[in-house]
């Protein structure tokens, strides 16, 4: 009988902590992102929030879902993206970056062909088309020895197909722009795609060991794009960031994004 009350007095006690905790509605991308918020469900159980995570495999969705108060955070951009997506807003709009998490090098994939040797006059290459992620990509197939950039053209310039042209593109090159997330199934239609780190983690492409060229951890682009949480700019000292900050800056976490082949950008807090 004794067994019996201890028993439903634990299970009384859970409920009732259960209960009390407070919810934590965070809306992310799948990979790494989602998988970094899966990681660490029962940590954020444990500090007393319940993680109510949404799966969004665009890029549109999430920052108004956050700024509209669906959702207290997102995980899924980096600073440029932010910074262009509160650049196109109202003041009540605006995000604030919290957590610094990591880098994710744009790789150049093989599609058709599988090496920078095997370019041809008016091969194919799929890009990003969102503004941020184009000008990324260009300067990354500029990189490659593929063309080259109009003048003076850097991280913050915008950048499209059709400023690549003449004297600019040698080889004649169809630049594909679409949806980021179309990009990875594309690899059997076009020669080479530029495919950002979450979709290339999505479909299990690291840009290690299966790019034929990527960004550089030490490279300009990556001590700029660096992901990030964002937040509404009145939460960006609230508890529930303490919270996350505290469960994601963990040695669980830092191995996760090494083994999608990411680069960590935190120190983990033993």
């Amino acid at each position: 009988m004794k067994k019996l009350v201890s028993v439903l007095l634990a299970l009384a006690l859970l409920l009732s902590a259960a209960a009390m905790a407070e919810a934590l509605p965070v809306i992310a991308t799948p990979s790494p992102h989602g998988e970094i918020l899966e990681l660490v469900k029962d940590d954020l159980a444990a500090l007393g929030y319940e993680l109510d995570l949404t799966i969004v495999t665009d890029y549109v969705t999430e920052n108004p879902a956050t700024a509209g108060g669906d959702v207290l955070a997102n995980f899924f951009q980096h600073i440029p993206y932010l910074d262009s997506y509160n650049a196109s807003v109202g003041d009540a709009e605006k995000l604030a970056g919290v957590i610094p998490v990591h880098f994710e090098p744009l790789g150049l994939y093989p599609g058709t062909k599988d090496s920078l040797d095997k370019v041809a006059d008016g091969d194919r290459i799929a890009v990003p088309n969102d503004p941020t992620n184009l000008t990324r990509a260009l300067i990354l197939l500029a990189d490659a020895g593929l063309i080259k950039l109009p003048e003076g053209t850097d991280l913050n310039s915008v950048v499209t197909k059709d400023d690549i042209v003449g004297d600019l593109n040698p080889k004649n090159l169809d630049i594909y722009e679409v949806n980021a997330e179309l990009t990875p199934g594309l690899r059997d239609d076009v020669a080479f795609a530029v495919i950002n780190g979450n979709n290339a983690s999505l479909a299990g492409l690291n840009p290690n060991t299966d790019a034929v060229y990527a960004e550089k951890p030490d490279s300009l682009a990556g001590r700029s794009y660096v992901n990030l949480f964002a937040v509404k700019a009145e939460n960006k000292d609230a508890d529930f960031v303490k919270a996350l900050e505290k469960v994601v800056y963990t040695q669980k976490v830092y191995d996760l994004i090494v083994e999608r082949g990411f680069v960590p950008t935190f120190t983990p807090v033993a």
